[in-house]
């Protein structure tokens, strides 16, 4: 009997041409459009490892809500170390991997290139890492309580820890920020994506966020690099704290850093849609309405809506 299968060439490749295009795509990689960083290859920081990573720390610091929900007294201590210890050794590899690109081009051969000096460092800021975990958790546990005192919603801590995607972007954001101040800034920033995938709420690890920050609903929440957000303030879906214009420098590249996104003092409430830009000052206790478009600072206790629309 003979097979009804078509019968595959000796070579696959052939059929696709494939050599010039192979030879095409180093010239492009090796010369022509080369974009590795200082032109070298590097070690690129993996997602899985880093989501393998925001997991422990998770189960680390809420050991039965995110890592075993039958711990007892005489186990929760062992767990969380062992749990710690094992993630805090891949955090560090990480971060050195990270720190390569944090490298510039006039470091090549110096002490900020070197291998042993590298993975000191890495070791360094992972360790100056563990000790704020407690900070981080005494923050996270403000955010969960602001939710569930702002949500009528909410019926369980446990809810709002499993089910909010407000609440698990602002765990990884905490955790993303500490690296990001900490000099691991490139970690930082796929941690933050790594939650804006899984969340759709894209906040920039280089944002500063105060105490009992609660996002209701989330979907399209934006917080641009700069942005610094006080205490107990709340957001709904659709926000934007984003920059109005983006200053260049005199060869005409965008200037990296410069505080161009808003401050929202201590408790605003900014509902869904509302946009936000520029270095403004949104006044502590105000509240700003559904898709208002804001480019201008407000003083406290302001009520900011859209015009009202009025039919002759």
């Amino acid at each position: 009997m003979t097979s009804s299968y078509p019968t595959a060439p000796a070579d696959e490749s052939a059929q696709w041409n494939l050599e010039p295009v192979i030879q095409a795509l180093r010239v492009s990689r090796e010369e022509k459009h080369k974009i590795r960083h200082n032109g070298r290859v590097r070690e690129l920081p993996s997602r899985e490892a880093l989501t393998a990573i925001v997991n422990g720390l998770s189960a680390a610091l809420f050991p039965t809500h995110y890592g075993r929900p039958n711990l007892t007294d005489e186990s929760i201590d062992y767990f969380v170390g062992d749990t710690l210890n094992t993630t805090l050794n891949r955090l560090s590899e990480q971060v050195r991997r990270g720190l390569l690109f944090s490298v510039r081009a006039d470091d090549e051969g110096h002490a900020g290139n070197d291998d042993a000096a590298l993975a000191q460092r890495a070791r360094d800021i992972t360790r100056a890492f563990a000790a704020s975990l407690p900070a981080i958790r005494a923050l996270l546990v403000s955010d969960v309580q602001a939710a569930y005192a702002g949500d009528p919603a909410a019926t369980s801590v446990a809810e709002i820890m499993l089910c909010y995607p407000g609440t698990i972007a602002i765990l990884y954001h905490r955790l993303a920020h500490q690296l990001h101040i900490l000099g691991s800034p490139f970690l930082a920033r796929l941690i933050a994506d790594i939650a804006h995938t899984l969340t759709g709420i894209d906040i920039h690890p280089g944002a500063q966020i105060g105490a009992s920050f609660f996002i209701d609903h989330g979907t399209g929440v934006v917080i641009g690099e700069t942005a610094i957000i006080g205490q107990r303030v709340r957001l709904y879906q659709a926000v934007t704290l984003g920059a109005k214009r983006f200053p260049a420098d005199d060869t005409g590249a965008l200037i990296k850093g410069t505080p161009r996104h808003p401050i929202v003092e201590d408790d605003v409430v900014i509902y869904a849609g509302a946009t936000v830009l520029g270095r403004i000052i949104i006044g502590a206790g105000s509240t700003v309405g559904g898709n208002v478009w804001l480019t201008h600072s407000v003083p406290a206790g302001s009520n900011v809506s859209q015009a009202q629309t009025r039919s002759d």
